[in-house]
């Protein structure tokens, strides 16, 4: 009974960004912004995709998932989060704590595997374009996608697992503003070398292998471009290709910083800016960078535009 007794924990208090109300009021003022902004974008990428039969290819079918994903990854944080800043006192239960934790989880990993998969798709279209529909058809694009979002969500369970796993001891001050597994992780009563080196080797294949992967895919990609003889078609395989690894730079680097940096060089504080960036920040940039860089979907925008003011002016 005393082993469960300290064990056992209903729900965790989180510590928040800082102990300072006025700040974090500053920071409900910034990000409630931000998470609308998110959401406008990501939907106006999916309905430009969706209306626009010339969007209708391989690479704006995954960058809907991308801008569906980040509508539900910013969606899985923020508005708690949002919450919070304004609370005096920060809680959230056991089960709450672990959906959390294993959805974010899920989907960051979902995103890592669908940038590597983006990277192969403009692979295909650049270096082997006579084959390029023939490759990616539509039904492969669809099990391609399917694959990963079930990889992601899969691959989550491992390190929710390990960690809700461990006795807290009734340690329930998480000091983060969300249920960070590296956060909760601090918690435990117990010795956590094991579960570092599992997470550790579960973020090499999700991180470091797919990385690795869309930097092999680029260098082929840079010689075929090169080889390219039309200006305009240079710059048009240019314009996708620097939006893409615009995007997994961002990403991938907030992660590695996150998940894979040694110990000894882990600050708290860090930890929470690092989360803000990739957990709010990221998925706001996601479709500025694909819109602001890609004239066929800036192309499709002005196009969606002008319709709504004829329909707007008739109707």
């Amino acid at each position: 009974m005393e082993i469960e007794n300290q064990t056992s924990t209903l729900e965790f208090i989180l510590l928040g960004v800082s102990d300072q109300p006025k700040l974090e009021l500053i920071l409900f003022v910034v990000f409630f912004p931000v998470y609308l902004v998110t959401l406008c974008a990501n939907v106006l990428i999916i309905m430009v995709v969706l209306l626009n039969r010339h969007l209708q290819n391989p690479m704006y079918f995954f960058l809907c998932n991308l801008s569906f994903l980040d509508i539900c990854y910013a969606s899985a944080n923020i508005p708690k989060s949002l919450k919070n800043f304004l609370s005096e006192r920060k809680t959230i239960s056991f089960n709450g704590c672990a959906a959390q934790m294993y959805i974010s989880l899920s989907l960051g990993e979902t995103e890592c595997l669908l940038l590597a998969i983006m990277a192969c798709d403009r692979y295909v279209a650049i270096c082997h374009p006579l084959n390029y529909t023939t490759i990616m058809n539509r039904v492969v694009c669809i099990k391609i996608a399917t694959c990963t979002w079930i990889s992601g969500f899969l691959l989550a369970v491992i390190h929710v697992a390990f960690t809700l796993t461990l006795p807290f001891c009734g340690h329930n001050r998480i000091n983060h503003f969300t249920c960070e597994v590296t956060a909760v992780l601090r918690l435990a009563c117990t010795d956590i070398r094991l579960i570092e080196i599992v997470i550790f080797v579960v973020g090499v294949l999700i991180l470091i292998f797919p990385l690795s992967f869309i930097l092999y895919t680029y260098i082929h990609i840079l010689a075929a471009i090169l080889k390219i003889h039309s200006a305009n078609g240079r710059h048009k395989a240019f314009s996708t290709c620097t939006s893409h690894l615009t995007v997994v730079t961002i990403f991938y680097g907030t992660c590695i910083l996150m998940y894979m940096r040694p110990r000894s060089v882990v600050s708290p504080q860090n930890d929470k800016i690092i989360s803000l960036f990739y957990g709010a920040i990221t998925p706001m940039l996601n479709p500025l960078i694909y819109t602001l860089r890609n004239n066929e979907v800036k192309g499709a925008l002005r196009k969606l535009s002008v319709k709504k003011y004829f329909l707007t002016f008739f109707l």
